[in-house]
């Protein structure tokens, strides 16, 4: 369930989602949502989304965040023009 506060994430992770993904935040309340995440719900999957590129990463990983989702390596990827001939 994609979630922009941490009342949502807890919302959807109380009603039974297994990952919840919490989109365009902060680094700091990113870190503070996923936690109070874990605290209620050990077992969610908690993955961050949102403007994440290379540069920034390490701003997003954290102990309670299980994955992280970057756009950038498929809407960002250079163009390859090639042929294949047989």
């Amino acid at each position: 369930v994609e979630c922009s506060s941490a009342a949502e994430a807890l919302a959807a992770a109380g009603a039974g989602a297994d990952i919840v993904l919490l989109d365009n935040l902060a680094p700091q309340e990113l870190h503070a949502a996923a936690a109070q995440v874990k605290a209620a719900h050990p077992g969610v999957t908690v993955e961050a989304s949102g403007g994440i590129v290379l540069g920034t990463l390490p701003q997003f990983l954290g102990p309670h965040i299980d994955v992280v989702s970057m756009g950038c390596l498929t809407h960002s990827a250079p163009a390859l023009d090639f042929a294949l001939r047989v």
